[in-house]
């Protein structure tokens, strides 16, 4: 496996009560991900933190690190705040698009294959808010017109269950390939981050098999939680199997792109956090390499047996 870290996490970062960390320039987060054990990549935030090409360019260069993917914000501008691609207003949707075609060419000029996007400011709260039909419609022609925008770049759109809004309209795995499948278009793709599954009441490695049997790309944010909030734990802190039989369906679906940490360490050390994301995905690897499941799992047999297996491997 290989691994990136999203930028933003390098740095301070803030909840309703407290701040977390001291703030860094956008190439000491990249001298601070080139000593992580085991990072070979980034995911660098666009246009809030870096949207200079040149500069962009040489810290790549200075610190030996790729770059993952380009995550396109479109949920802090203010007028965002009650959609961006869904808003009633055309000039705010066509803005959020702006945003997203711009973010593609930032990263066809840094040489990276793919955008990512979070449309959290896309939802509801409340009873008769959203009419459900138009709001699907301006997604469908949303992410098709970014599609047909330099297509040799790939757009991944990354479901959430709620936050910033209390419900997301792309909330879990099914709900985005469906839009996908919809528009018709083959560079188009899901993120799939695993708390977000997690919380959404979804176990993260079903979701997988669903994208990967729809023949969708996908693209992974690695991290944990407690199941009923998307706190960005490491990974494996809360949820250890379900991580397990995660890594264990990335291997056997062949997944050859990076794993990336989208964890928040508040009140852990930043390095050692997103080090032992990737130490504990290695160890994982391994021990799903070595897992026996095809010829013991059958529902002629007894779980427990599959389980003993498990058990031996997991546990000794």
């Amino acid at each position: 496996m290989k691994y990136s870290v999203i930028t933003s996490f390098l740095g301070s970062s803030k909840d309703r009560f407290h701040d977390y960390n001291e703030p860094k320039t956008l190439a000491q987060k990249f001298e601070m991900a080139s000593r992580i054990k085991g990072m070979s990549a980034v995911e660098v935030v666009y246009p809030y933190e870096a949207n200079n090409v040149e500069e962009t360019l040489a810290l790549m260069k200075k610190y030996n690190l790729g770059i993952s993917a380009v995550n396109v914000n479109i949920k802090a501008e203010p007028e965002f705040k009650m959609g961006g691609i869904t808003s009633s207003n055309k000039k705010i949707r066509e803005k959020a698009i702006s945003f997203m075609k711009e973010g593609k060419a930032f990263a066809k000029a840094l040489g990276v294959n793919k955008i990512q996007v979070c449309p959290l400011g896309d939802g509801y709260e409340f009873a008769f808010e959203a009419d459900y039909e138009q709001n699907w419609t301006w997604l469908k022609e949303a992410f098709s017109e970014v599609a047909d925008y330099l297509p040799e770049i790939l757009c991944c759109i990354e479901f959430k269950p709620s936050e910033t809004r209390g419900t997301c309209f792309l909330s879990n795995a099914s709900k985005t390939v469906l839009l996908i499948k919809e528009t018709g278009k083959k560079n188009l793709g899901v993120t799939l981050d695993f708390g977000h599954a997690m919380y959404g009441g979804t176990n993260p490695a079903e979701e997988l098999s669903i994208i990967h049997a729809a023949g969708v790309p996908y693209y992974i944010h690695i991290n944990d939680n407690d199941g009923k909030w998307d706190w960005d734990y490491f990974c494996a802190a809360k949820h250890p199997l379900e991580y397990l039989e995660f890594v264990y369906y990335l291997i056997k679906f062949g997944y050859d792109d990076y794993l990336v940490s989208d964890t928040s360490p508040t009140r852990t050390g930043i390095e050692s956090t997103f080090a032992a994301n990737n130490e504990v995905t290695e160890r994982f690897v391994q021990i799903a390499k070595s897992l026996d499941v095809e010829s013991l799992r059958s529902t002629e047999k007894d779980y427990m047996i599959l389980w003993k297996e498990i058990e031996n491997k997991f546990f000794k």
